[in-house]
């Protein structure tokens, strides 16, 4: 103990300093030097990595609507161009007007100009048949948004047939409380494409979970757009108007429908509306005015068309992809149920992405288009 304390006290800081600058200075230096090189390198390689991710990037993307004058494909086209400017994209939209010959035309035309991938709306499934070839063949990534189509590579859509059933269930349970357990639907439906028929299948599936009793009264041809709904509707609720749900297979259809039962002088007391889609600022309107339309089954047509995009990156990029990408779905139920997922201001709706985006999409899909 006590040589270890007269150690101490000989220990003299002042030169031990002088011998470490002298000793370990040079090391100093060097780490220093190697400090430096590699943030230089790290810096390098991030510059690197910024330019390969910006060289992964396809510089223009070509979209083929089915329907652009559609609130849903506008807010669709919305999601697209949002993403797609925040990631330096070009973005060109063409619209084939529900005509099968302009589809292909202009997707053909498309990958005449060398777009780097396509996204298209099929019109209808068998038209779209030999576009999926054709761009198979000339090596053009194909990316189809909302309906499947044989050969394709992928899909980004709802779970249609699970939109229609959760929607249904809601429907059952409301049904159940305050329309006195009786389910009497006409379905304003579109038997055209195979997702239209899914939802209106899950609709009712959903609905007898709760009420096995519930009837179909009318199956009907609306068309997809509000006119031809409203002239079936009339026609049906005038060769029977013993209902008290109308199920519309996007918001159009179920507007028709409530319009066609208003037109018939009747009261909404004792009436269901459900409607599908969440497409713009009509569902909005029509929860916030019409007693009866209580039920959304909102789509988040942003939501699509966002994914859709990051769906032709990766395809561009040669990533695998599923079959199908599912975009998420939600029933809105009661009058102020829409402001959970957006904000209305004038005639702007903003989606709430956080909301949204905490909906988890199903892993696979009830029931599709395979089933039918």
């Amino acid at each position: 103990m006590a040589g270890g304390g007269d150690r101490a006290r000989s220990f003299n800081p002042i030169l031990f300093a002088d011998l470490a600058r002298k000793n370990f200075g040079s090391r100093e230096d060097t780490l220093k030097n190697t400090i430096t090189t590699l943030l230089l390198t790290t810096a390098a390689l991030a510059v690197m990595s910024s330019a390969a991710l910006a060289q992964n990037l396809p510089k223009k993307i070509g979209y083929v609507a089915n329907y652009s004058t559609h609130e849903w494909y506008q807010n669709v086209i919305k999601g697209m161009e949002a993403r797609a400017t925040e990631l330096g994209i070009e973005f060109e939209m063409r619209d084939a007007n529900l005509d099968v010959a302009r589809m292909v035309s202009a997707s053909e035309d498309f990958m005449a100009e060398g777009v780097d991938v396509l996204i298209v709306t099929p019109v209808n499934e068998e038209g779209a048949v030999p576009l999926v070839r054709r761009a198979k063949e000339d090596g053009v990534p194909l990316v189809l948004e909302g309906n499947p189509v044989t050969g394709m590579t992928t899909m980004v859509a709802i779970c249609d047939y699970d939109t229609g059933y959760h929607a249904g269930v809601a429907a059952g349970e409301y049904a159940k409380e305050k329309l006195g357990g009786v389910a009497k639907v006409m379905n304003v439906g579109l038997p055209l494409l195979s997702a239209t028929v899914l939802r209106s299948n899950g609709f009712m599936d959903g609905l007898k979970t709760i009420l096995p009793d519930a009837a179909m009264v009318h199956d009907l041809d609306g068309g997809g757009n509000p006119d031809r709904a409203l002239e079936v509707s009339s026609a049906a609720l005038a060769q029977n108007g013993d209902i008290n749900i109308i199920y519309g297979i996007n918001d159009s259809s179920s507007q028709g429908g409530l319009q066609a039962w208003k037109a018939a002088g009747k009261s909404q007391d004792g009436l269901l509306v459900v409607g599908t889609g969440g497409e713009g600022l009509g569902f909005i309107n029509m929860m916030d005015t019409e007693p009866s339309y209580q039920i959304e089954a909102a789509m988040f047509p942003e939501k699509v068309g966002f994914t859709s995009i990051d769906a032709a990156v990766k395809l561009f990029n040669n990533e695998a992809v599923p079959a199908h990408i599912v975009s998420p779905t939600a029933p809105m139920v009661g009058t102020d149920s829409w402001k959970q997922f957006y904000s209305l201001e004038g005639t702007t709706r903003t989606i709430n992405w956080e909301a949204v985006n905490a909906i988890t999409p199903a892993e696979k899909c009830m029931k599709t288009a395979a089933d039918l």
